[in-house]
């Protein structure tokens, strides 16, 4: 039986798209994220410091939510895409002469240092990385021991609309295949996280025209899938797109539909294990943990 766990993403695409990103969240990622962030009213300690992976395309509006949230925490951004850091730094950089940066905690930009934050908050990002599994080892190496995740991405039962017309079409597939929100689990706790909790839920969305789900889509991602369709189409395929999309996906009274399946992913950083092996390497931050653990 074939997996669906990556890859399944042509690496040289997702570099291309990751550089060429609309320098904004979309409304469906903010959406995602405010609900995210409603979800932190059950997490009961503040983390002094917390990690925005990707603010600019995950949510610079829920940035602000969860910086009310934890208002004295430090904050690192991370912004991976070389054209989007500019944007990052003037969207979310406190001017000196603001109040906000003598009353809350200062905002750093870069890679944080090793355990250098409590919480690690990537949205709608994971979707998208050619090599995941690597993605998820950067945030636990950013993460503190007893630190904790929140994540979320599209699930495999996203666009699913959009699939049908394109397979009655017979044509290849419009979009990668998405991640199961299990495989999710199963790759964080290969990452060394513990307690991996994952639960999905379906948004609809609609749209009065073909050519606004388009831009839509547009907006929100490419299409990365290895044997997408290779060089332009012109303007009689793009004309039967909009027919098929006008005559499959209408919704009686509401406009043309399209579901997206949202995975939400939380997992803690436990101490750290020695391995047993007739050599084994510990880091000397690890080895402070595992004291620290050892006389808890």
């Amino acid at each position: 039986m074939p997996s669906e766990r990556p890859p399944t993403i042509d690496p040289v695409a997702a570099a291309r798209w990751h550089a060429a990103a609309p320098a904004h969240s979309p409304w469906l990622h903010e959406e995602v994220a405010r609900r995210m962030e409603g979800r932190l009213q059950w997490i009961r300690e503040a983390p002094a410091a917390w990690g925005h992976w990707d603010a600019v395309r995950g949510g610079l509006e829920a940035h602000a939510l969860v910086r009310q949230r934890y208002p004295e925490a430090s904050c690192h951004v991370v912004e991976t895409s070389p054209p989007l850091q500019a944007q990052a730094a003037k969207a979310l950089a406190q001017p000196w002469w603001s109040a906000a940066r003598w009353k809350g905690g200062p905002v750093h930009f870069g890679q944080p240092a090793q355990g250098a934050v409590q919480m690690l908050w990537a949205n709608m990002a994971l979707h998208m990385a050619p090599d995941p599994q690597a993605l998820i080892a950067q945030w636990h190496h950013a993460l503190a021991v007893n630190g904790y995740l929140m994540f979320s991405c599209l699930g495999p039962d996203s666009l699913r609309e959009l699939r049908a017309v394109y397979a009655a079409m017979g044509w290849p597939a419009p979009g990668h295949a998405f991640t199961d929100m299990h495989d999710w689990g199963d790759m964080l706790i290969e990452a060394g996280f513990a307690e991996p909790v994952m639960d999905m839920e379906r948004i609809t969305l609609t749209f009065p025209t073909a050519q606004r789900l388009l831009q839509e889509l547009q907006e929100l991602g490419a299409n990365l899938h290895p044997q997408r369709f290779v060089g332009l189409r012109g303007r009689h395929w793009h004309a039967r797109l909009l027919e098929a999309l006008e005559e499959h996906l209408q919704r009686p009274g509401e406009g043309l539909g399209l579901t997206f399946e949202i995975v939400y992913g939380h997992a803690f950083k436990p101490a750290p294990r020695v391995p047993v092996a007739e050599h084994s390497a510990v880091s000397l931050q690890d080895m402070r943990a595992m004291l620290r653990k050892s006389s808890s």
